[in-house]
């Protein structure tokens, strides 16, 4: 970690002590707290742009189902027209044989 050996962190470990003496479990304490609500904050930062990265791939996503709608053409079918007279001679002589 930061490349801090051993003989670093005794050093650290003295000068503490020395400055701080009976203090420093209660400096330890509100240094652990503090990065604590640092790393809550960050947490916090990281899903607000996650949510909003979500909701731009959303849009993004519905935009593209929306012009695929629009390159989509109805089929044509010819429209049923019901006979406008009676049935000819014809047609009846058909059906019945």
């Amino acid at each position: 970690m930061f490349g801090i050996g051993v003989p670093e962190m005794i050093i650290i470990g003295v000068i503490g002590v020395l400055l701080f003496g009976k203090r420093l479990p209660e400096v330890g304490r509100s240094v652990g707290k503090s990065l604590m609500e640092f790393k809550r904050g960050m947490q916090g930062i990281e899903s607000e742009i996650d949510g909003a990265r979500s909701a731009v791939d959303y849009a993004a996503s519905q935009s593209s189902y929306e012009e695929m709608a629009d390159d989509y053409q109805e089929p044509s079918v010819p429209k049923f027209e019901p006979p406008s007279g009676p049935p000819s001679e014809e047609a009846t002589s058909h059906s019945t044989s």
